[in-house]
């Protein structure tokens, strides 16, 4: 089987024969490991040239060893004709000949940091509090989906498309309403909101999710086959404003999902104590949790025995502590045993790892979990 027939086998009723390996957020991944993984450029990440993005694509993603890849939405064809990369000795510029206009671009920090070390927790100085301060403040775009195909943003999936989809499985991703409430607000303020003003929350949710419904649709448009829909925060809200502010939105985005033709994976961060049945009430096609840490347990077995076959369930690696520091024979078990609790669900399981790689860890640790997957999911 190739990596794309078995994530595929995997989300169907029947699961999968052999287990297929991923890992969550490989764009943080290629960030942290850059000059490990390709030896383009740093700056080849915003090159609108399309040889150039396949150069250090192919290196990067023959490198891993992983089953599916994120597919995006690109510049259009007008673009490509009238950007380029400038690099002098002050740095790399992206230069728009239409404006003249030039934009320094600035090298990605390993970890995510600002180049200043600068926290990058979100204040905003007054909070939105009217429907038309919000409205204002998230304003809903003239739904662009269609045109996609027709104006090149899809000219960069179709190339990947070509090389990659015959083994890997083309994804991208959505965020949860409720999640977008703290660009909004602030953490301060969103959970200040959730508290006092639900009403103005689900009016910031139903306009987050329009937004987020078009990017289903673009996703479509350029042939992803799988929507990541990441939740953060809301193990900190109470179950009964969950039911109120994340379950209902949630379930229409993953409607939306399946109904576009891909399938949905619900990445839930945080603790799901007390929240199990309002999760899986979400109907999504896989769920995919944290490793244990924070003061919580997240048990892959506990997750099967919950889940029950009616859904896919992606795998809880620890990729803080296990991954980078375990030895061959631990990460070795520890693959096995996630992978034996996984054909508990009628074998509908990916192997993933729970978080982001870190920084620190050797791009040859990924490429081993991926080749120990592969050799121990074997069917």
């Amino acid at each position: 089987m190739t990596g794309r027939e078995m994530i595929e086998a995997a989300f169907s009723p029947d699961g999968t024969r052999d287990i297929p390996a991923v890992i969550c957020y490989e764009g943080i991944y290629f960030r942290d490991h850059w000059e490990q993984l390709t030896a383009c450029p740093w700056w080849y990440v915003h090159d609108p040239d399309l040889d150039r993005q396949m150069q250090w694509l192919t290196e990067v993603h023959e490198s891993i060893g992983q089953d599916w890849f994120h597919v995006p939405v690109f510049y259009s064809a007008e673009d490509r004709r009238s950007l380029s990369i400038d690099v002098r000795d002050e740095g790399a510029f992206l230069t728009d000949k239409r404006t003249g206009e030039e934009t320094r671009l600035e090298k990605p920090q390993v970890g995510g940091w600002s180049a200043a070390r600068e926290v990058a927790s979100h204040h905003p100085g007054r909070l939105a509090s009217t429907p038309d301060e919000i409205d204002a403040a998230v304003p809903i775009p003239e739904d662009d989906a269609g045109t996609v195909a027709a104006d090149g943003r899809g000219d960069l999936a179709s190339r990947m498309l070509e090389v990659f989809a015959g083994r890997m499985l083309p994804m991208n991703g959505v965020t949860s309403p409720v999640w977008g409430c703290y660009g909004l607000w602030g953490f301060e303020g969103m959970m200040t909101m959730v508290a006092d003003r639900p009403d103005l929350v689900e009016h910031v949710c139903r306009r987050h999710l329009a937004r987020e419904l078009q990017q289903v649709r673009r996703a479509a448009a350029v042939g992803a086959r799988a929507m990541w829909v990441e939740e953060c925060m809301t193990d900190m809200v109470g179950p009964e404003a969950f039911a109120r502010l994340c379950v209902p939105f949630v379930r229409e985005l993953t409607d939306a999902i399946r109904d576009a033709g891909m399938k949905s994976i619900y990445y839930y961060c945080g603790n799901p104590a007390g929240k199990w049945d309002l999760i899986l009430a979400i109907g999504a096609d896989a769920l995919s949790l944290e490793e244990s840490k924070k003061g919580f347990e997240i048990d892959i077995e506990d997750v099967v025995n919950r889940v029950d076959g009616r859904s896919a369930v992606l795998g809880n690696l620890d990729a803080i502590h296990l991954l980078p520091q375990a030895s061959e024979e631990d990460l070795r078990r520890e693959i096995a045993r996630q992978i034996a609790a996984g054909r508990r669900n009628g074998s509908r399981f990916i192997m993933s790892i729970g978080s982001p790689v870190t920084p620190d860890t050797p791009v040859g640790r990924v490429r081993l979990y991926c080749d120990l997957v592969h050799e121990l999911g074997k069917g």
